[in-house]
């Protein structure tokens, strides 16, 4: 309990039942995005625990006050790679969608949730716990560094691409096809096994109805016969479908980027030869694919992802809701350049803050926060 002047915050386990409208409330008024982007969440489709259903563990807390959702929170729990040794995995909790109702901030409902939520994380033996914020996000920085003891860890990159509604010639030279399950899962345990953040079950990531598949690039001149003798150049991805869990939104549009849409699009409409930047339509609902798993090796495999993207457009092109095109990848890994993006869209450094839950008896000079920053890291789908 959180005593108030007026009353007193109860935290309890969210019930779908009594909750759902009152959370989708708190949402709405609260006008807060993924990583406290411009883009808003504005639809769950009737379940607020969809961003954390599919994990191997979730909850979702809620803050009631007198009858009224005042704050949610949700966590997710998996195995997953760390970076260095002794040990290359440990029980990680991710901590997401934390909202307070804008009446009720500043008196301690954010703080109580993460450290009930943190205390979920203890009875199942988790040994780190992050979250992933904007890097100005000062609330969200002094609640977790300033108060909860989380350290600035990673700073992966957003990259947002628009959908147009045309397809992009791919190049004659190039193989692109769409591979099984379990060679996907072959591939990825073979090849980014060692990634940080990688999940021990991402069998059942690409099992998942939202995973529409994975597809591999290699040079035409190159044969593929086995997944355990792969070509020189290479290049591998699998796509997350958003738009039938949540929609979303661009939050407070400025008339003038309004008004670019509008006109660029039909400029594109009339003469489509001059191939003139268009935005898409994301002042009204929209979904989104999600590139995940994004390897290449070889000295091609930076053309071969760039061909894999252009591949995973043309597929959008053919879902009404799909306007944009979202990765997440470190910064320090090269395919980033590779990845077709808009920088006014897309965000630099989202900010990672991770937390060691070991007792003090535990932490050693190997501990994963003190771990310089690795090449690669498995963005999970999941978590978006």
């Amino acid at each position: 309990m959180v005593a108030m002047a007026y009353g007193e915050i109860k935290i309890r386990n969210f019930e779908k039942h009594r909750d759902t409208a009152k959370v989708e409330d708190l949402e709405r008024k609260c006008e807060v995005g993924p990583r406290e982007s411009s883009f808003l969440f504005t639809n769950t489709m009737g379940d607020p625990i969809c961003r954390v259903r599919n994990s191997p563990q979730y909850k979702m807390l809620v803050a009631e006050l007198e009858n009224e959702v005042v704050g949610v929170i949700r966590g997710s729990i998996k195995i997953a790679t760390v970076s260095g040794p002794p040990k290359d995995q440990a029980k990680v909790g991710y901590i997401l969608g934390l909202r307070v109702s804008p009446l009720h901030r500043r008196r301690g409902i954010g703080l109580s949730l993460v450290r009930q939520l943190e205390q979920w994380f203890d009875s199942n033996y988790v040994e780190y716990a992050y979250m992933a914020t904007e890097k100005d996000n000062e609330a969200s920085l002094k609640l977790f560094i300033g108060k909860l003891g989380f350290i600035k860890f990673r700073t992966p990159m957003i990259l947002v691409n628009p959908v147009r509604r045309r397809s992009i010639h791919i190049s004659s030279r190039i193989k692109i096809t769409k591979i099984k399950m379990e060679q996907a899962e072959h591939l990825y345990r073979r090849f980014m096994g060692t990634a940080e953040f990688f999940p021990r079950d991402i069998d059942q990531i690409l099992k998942n109805k939202l995973s529409l598949g994975t597809w591999v690039a290699y040079p035409l001149d190159e044969s593929w016969e086995h997944h355990d003798c792969v070509p020189t150049s290479w290049a591998m991805l699998s796509v997350w479908n958003t738009a039938d869990v949540f929609k979303l939104r661009v939050g407070k549009p400025s008339l003038s980027s309004v008004l670019y849409a509008k006109a660029s699009s039909l400029v594109d409409r009339i003469f489509p030869w001059l191939r003139i930047p268009v935005l898409p339509d994301v002042f009204n609902e929209f979904g989104f694919y999600f590139l995940y798993g994004v390897h290449g090796e070889g000295p091609r495999s930076g053309m071969l992802v760039h061909s894999l993207c252009q591949f995973v457009h043309n597929l959008a092109t053919m879902c009404k809701d799909c306007k944009i095109i979202v990765t997440e990848i470190g910064p320090w890994d090269a395919l980033r350049h590779h990845i077709p993006h808009w920088q006014s869209l897309s965000c630099p450094e989202d900010l990672w803050c991770i937390k060691s839950l070991r007792s003090k008896e535990e932490k050693t000079l190997l501990d994963w926060t003190k771990r310089p920053h690795p090449r690669a890291i498995f963005v999970d789908p999941r978590e978006v």
